[in-house]
């Protein structure tokens, strides 16, 4: 006879998990206990709040393919990390929240930190359920997985009752999950290469979760074989190496002129695994829902996406590296006439790459210059939300072997976790975050982490003293009317410092290039505070020029 918790890890277990993280409560309490049992085989990552934690799950669900493990006490602990929920359904990345919760007996009271999580969660979670029995832990532990990683992959939340917890059962442990992946047939390719072979001027648009490094090969190869153009949705840069001819651009927040242009005058829309969301249609601006009628063909993981918002032309349900594998296979169009097209749009984009010179002491434009000349071929980059994300959105080139860990919910703070987990689940990739000082101070505790757990990521810190996208459009709707967006910030190299990491503030551009080095060569990580212009409140516009000073 085992315990519900027991039941739990050794689930865990046979499903091949090693680590998880979480802040320890006392509502999951036997869980902890559990976990010390299995020892070596599963690492527990203390985390200094939920919040910081959550992105730490989500991040590892994006990075690995696998899901994140999340867990946190009932009430205030699920609330906190609410925020990394809501980033991995934006994301589709694969997460499971374990929390615990007040016995069954009492529910229904408002007992202490009660929170009815189905009611809560239904809309941020995949799936969410309650074990109230111990016997059932196996089953609906090994659904959770399942759920999470299966079609289009998302968090699910799993309420642990204390009593159900150290309740007995003889339940066995069932089988490693396999995750349900819809796969095209190879039938499914003839009417999308149909199609494209009779369009003049297609476009494939990449995005979403649940790629694999195969699936990705298989879409530059084919994309390249045809001369495809492909534009990557929001934050999803590295789904295809830059430097490939195929690329020509991201679709994200602020989207460049250049690549909206490119989208309009499309004939055909391949859309492989992207969502039609707000960032990709410009606000739906762009693809109008009532006037829409450019041929569509739409791939996804999920039926549910499927005729969402637009009607495809062709509509395959399949997970993105199927897809992909099933187009590389197909016969190469002879002489496509988008060929000139795509290699106009690439040399288009790649002239965007070098930042105009910025105001102020620190000039972002020459930094990133030396960021792209030293950034290891195989690194991790990750931010949070604001203004300074734009640098590695859209000035650094994501080649074939980088990885983007970045929040398409737009949440602020996930950059420092994402960048700690990577450090600890591949502590041999390089892992630079950027933070604006605003988003920095959200999870800045989180060095914490890293101190006891032993990860070493390079943080930037774009001091400018404001939180800059809300200044931004404060400015362009309400000139010179400066209200709650300034901030008075502490010296954050010194509190890198006192976290163990290597910190030290850069208020001059010739001074970065050295300091950069130092920080790539610190065995316990580093904090660069780079003093920035707010003026210079995005890489091509400034306050003046928002507020029509000009």
């Amino acid at each position: 006879m085992k315990t519900g918790a027991q039941l739990l890890v050794e689930t865990l277990l046979t499903n091949g998990a090693e680590i998880g993280f979480g802040v320890p409560g006392e509502s999951y309490l036997a869980v902890l206990d559990a976990l010390y049992d299995a020892g070596d085989d599963f690492r527990f990552i203390g985390c200094r709040n939920e919040g910081g934690g959550a992105f730490m799950a989500e991040a590892y669900g994006k990075l690995t393919g696998k899901p994140g493990l999340l867990f946190v006490t009932r009430g205030p602990g699920i609330t906190n990390a609410s925020i990394g929920i809501h980033t991995a359904m934006q994301n589709s990345s694969p997460m499971v929240v374990f929390v615990g919760q007040i016995a069954t007996g009492l529910r229904g009271r408002e007992a202490f930190q009660e929170v009815d999580y189905k009611q809560v969660f239904g809309g941020l979670a995949k799936w969410v359920v309650e074990i109230d029995d111990a016997a059932r832990v196996p089953e609906l532990v090994s659904r959770a997985l399942t759920v999470a990683q299966s079609g289009r992959p998302g968090p699910v939340v799993v309420a642990l009752p204390e009593d159900m917890l150290v309740a007995k059962s003889d339940a066995r442990i069932r089988p490693a999950v396999t995750a349900m992946k819809p796969h095209a047939n190879a039938g499914d390719a003839t009417p999308i290469m149909e199609r494209i072979a009779q369009a003049e001027r297609p476009v494939v648009i990449v995005g979403g979760g649940g790629w694999n490094s195969n699936g990705k090969t298989a879409l530059q190869n084919w994309a390249e074989a045809n001369a495809l153009p492909v534009v990557a949705a929001f934050r999803c840069q590295d789904l295809i190496d830059n430097n490939s001819p195929s690329y020509v651009g991201d679709s994200g927040v602020g989207m460049p002129p250049h690549v909206r242009k490119f989208l309009d005058e499309s004939d055909l829309i391949i859309c492989i695994n992207a969502r039609f969301g707000e960032m990709l249609t410009d606000a739906w601006t762009l693809f109008e829902p009532e006037t829409f009628d450019t041929p569509l063909i739409h791939i996804h993981a999920s039926e549910a996406e499927l005729g969402k918002i637009f009607t495809p032309d062709v509509a395959v349900m399949s997970c993105p590296n199927a897809a992909c594998t099933m187009l590389a296979g197909t016969s190469v169009i002879d002489a496509p006439v988008w060929a000139e097209r795509t290699v106009t749009q690439h040399k288009t984009w790649a002239a965007t790459i070098a930042a105009p010179m910025q105001t102020g002491a620190v000039d972002m434009a020459a930094v990133m210059e030396i960021i792209r000349d030293t950034l290891p071929d195989d690194a991790i980059v990750t931010n949070g939300a604001g203004n300074f994300a734009i640098w590695p959105g859209r000035h650094i080139v994501y080649g074939e072997g980088m990885t983007m860990l970045a929040p398409q919910s737009g949440a602020m703070g996930a950059g420092v976790p994402s960048a700690i987990m990577a450090k600890l689940v591949q502590p041999e990739r390089f892992a630079l975050c950027f933070a604006g000082d605003g988003d920095f101070q959200m999870n800045c505790q989180e060095l914490g982490t890293a101190l006891q757990h032993g990860a070493a990521p390079v943080i930037l810190v774009l001091n400018n003293g404001t939180y800059g996208t809300i200044r931004m459009h404060q400015e362009r709707d309400y000139p010179r009317r400066v209200s709650g967006t300034e901030i008075v910030n502490p010296d954050f190299a010194a509190l890198a410092r006192s976290y163990g990491f290597h910190g030290e503030t850069v208020e001059q551009t010739d001074d970065f290039a050295d300091a950069w080095k130092r920080a790539c060569k610190s065995p316990t990580g580093a904090v660069l505070e780079l003093i920035t212009d707010a003026e210079a409140i995005t890489p091509r516009t400034t306050i003046t020029a928002l507020r029509g000073d000009l």
